[in-house]
């Protein structure tokens, strides 16, 4: 699918490459955290491939919670208040407590922009501002009997339209295995382009799971819990037979309606292979060392 460009996108909208990547200082997000240019770097597992455009990673959106068509979430997500927001983080933990956003920016030191490639049956590359999920899951010192990290969305039918249907048992669950969850590339992200989340991708902060099939990248976080047992997911609940626990991006496994071999850029018109582990099988393929991946789909 061929995503168009406005005639004219303002100038706000957009923050060339050069800029948010070299600027001496930024500011991120409403708590005022001043980012180095050192902590602003590109992350050593950033893509050189050319990222999508603003235009087309907050137009173009899987966010159930504000509708099922892909263009529903910017349209929709603007009713979403962001602040005051909480993380709960507690569970299998020796130190659970609670987290506001304002202080979550502050893992300042740690902001990374990682231009990462992502999949949800289309795919894009999207210049993600974030900090590794392993940053935080250290200050609470997970227990020995903590196997899983399970997430929750928002629950907040006033605000999230989607939420007022049937689609899903809300509020909306994934969730990853301890290994997963503190593995660098797997990101707690506050920023798009360098700029605060927009609403339609996750607002306020979000995980994203690069290896991983979209659905995994739960949005909207408000509790982070740790536990000995596998984790309730949304969608392995709504259909087990399509959507696994692990959801990797795997090529060699078909989804029961489509192929996934390969995979469309948006913004590109052919196809092309869709890679393991969306091309980061170094980094993470020794996770599953051993494991029946098409049985663990």
């Amino acid at each position: 699918m061929l995503i168009k460009k406005p005639d004219a996108i303002r100038p706000s909208e957009l923050t060339p490459e050069p800029v948010y990547l070299n600027r001496r200082q930024f500011m991120l997000g409403s708590a005022g955290v001043l980012l180095s240019a050192e902590a602003l770097a590109a992350s050593p597992f950033s893509t050189r491939e050319k990222e999508n455009s603003w235009q087309e990673i907050t137009h173009y959106n899987n966010y159930y919670e504000f509708g099922t068509d892909k263009s529903d979430p910017g349209e929709n997500a603007g009713s979403l208040k962001v602040r005051p927001w909480q993380i709960a983080v507690d569970g299998e933990v020796a130190h659970p407590r609670h987290y506001g956003i304002e202080e979550l920016l502050r893992f300042a030191q740690e902001e990374r922009i990682y231009r990462l490639r992502c999949v949800e049956g289309w795919s894009m590359v999207i210049p993600w501002t974030g900090f590794p999920l392993a940053s935080l899951l250290k200050q609470v010192q997970p227990t020995a009997r903590a196997r899983y990290v399970a997430f929750e969305t928002l629950l907040r039918p006033s605000e999230m339209p989607g939420q007022r249907e049937h689609t899903l048992a809300w509020p909306y669950r994934e969730g990853l295995r301890i290994d997963e969850a503190m593995n660098p590339l797997t990101l707690l992200a506050t920023g798009l382009y360098g700029k605060p989340l927009p609403n339609q991708n996750g607002a306020p902060i979000r995980l994203v799971v690069p290896w991983k099939y979209g659905f995994k990248s739960i949005k909207s976080i408000v509790r982070i819990h740790l536990m000995e047992t596998l984790p309730a997911t949304s969608w392995n609940l709504a259909n087990p037979a399509e959507y696994g626990f692990y959801s990797n991006v795997n090529p060699a496994v078909d989804h029961p309606r489509w192929s996934q071999a390969t995979e469309r850029r948006i913004g590109e018109f052919f196809k092309r292979p869709t890679l393991p582990f969306n091309g980061y099988a170094e980094q993470v393929a020794a996770l599953y060392r051993g494991m029946d991946l098409r049985k663990n789909y």
